[in-house]
């Protein structure tokens, strides 16, 4: 009896207990196992397009750094280029570690064609409207980028402030698009961040405007109150002072 055992009974019981253990091993990958987002979903849609968006904040922030010698906006410039262009890098290594492409396969925004926007009358899921040159809504044109480059002092900051908080605005729905729909852990934490931030620097730079005798070219203060209605009277709109990044002015 005990060579039969021997001879037979362990190592079929060992061969049961290793499938066992390759079946429950698979079972734990696919109930919690990380899993690679789909090409065309808003994790992989979002990285794409947040990333192209960020690139001209970067742009816009650096130009205005050679055009000012007023420290405080220099001091949002620099936090812009380096917080935004650290999130480049960050989205871009996202979707290589998912192993997909950087380059999109589908329209800019396509992942949001079920999303809202706080924006009144902005619809991402038309981008027909967009004029010449401007691959996404908030998104300076050619000519604007031009005009900034070719201003100085208080032209080229006031001219900065305003296209940026039009360029912030739209990059918080974007965001908020991202925290409503995406599936990764990395992105809903990220976008969340990226919200919260933008939302900041749009007061600051309000009050940026109005210290100029400016103002921005949208009605931020029912931009707020839309933003307070969408999280159900909850959002916490960071005054100036309190803005990510430790802005003062």
């Amino acid at each position: 009896m005990t060579d039969r055992w021997r001879t037979f009974g362990a190592p079929a019981l060992a061969a049961v207990t290793i499938v066992a253990l390759c079946l429950g091993a698979l079972v734990g990958w696919l109930a919690f196992g990380e899993r690679t987002p789909p090409d065309d979903g808003a994790d992989a849609g979002f990285a794409r397009d947040m990333s192209e968006h960020h690139a001209q904040a970067v742009q816009m922030s650096q130009l205005v750094m050679q055009r000012t010698d007023d420290e405080a906006v220099r001091r949002l410039a620099v936090d812009i280029s380096n917080n935004q262009g650290y999130e480049r890098g960050m989205m871009g290594t996202w979707l290589d570690d998912w192993g997909l492409s950087r380059a999109r396969g589908e329209e800019r925004m396509a992942w949001m064609s079920s999303a809202g926007t706080s924006m009144e009358g902005m619809d991402h899921g038309d981008m027909a409207d967009l004029p010449a040159g401007v691959p996404m809504p908030g998104m300076a044109s050619p000519t604007e980028i031009q005009e900034l480059g070719e201003a100085s002092g208080q032209e080229a900051e006031v001219l900065f402030l305003q296209l940026m908080t039009t360029h912030h605005l739209s990059g918080v729905d974007m965001a908020q698009a991202a925290v409503d729909q995406a599936q990764q852990p990395e992105v809903l934490l990220a976008a969340q961040k990226m919200v919260d931030a933008q939302v900041g620097e749009v007061l600051l730079m309000q009050d940026m405007l109005e210290e100029r005798e400016a103002a921005p070219r949208e009605d931020i203060d029912a931009w707020v109150e839309q933003q307070d209605a969408a999280s159900g009277g909850t959002a916490d709109a960071t005054s100036p002072s309190e803005a990510p990044g430790g802005h003062d002015h």
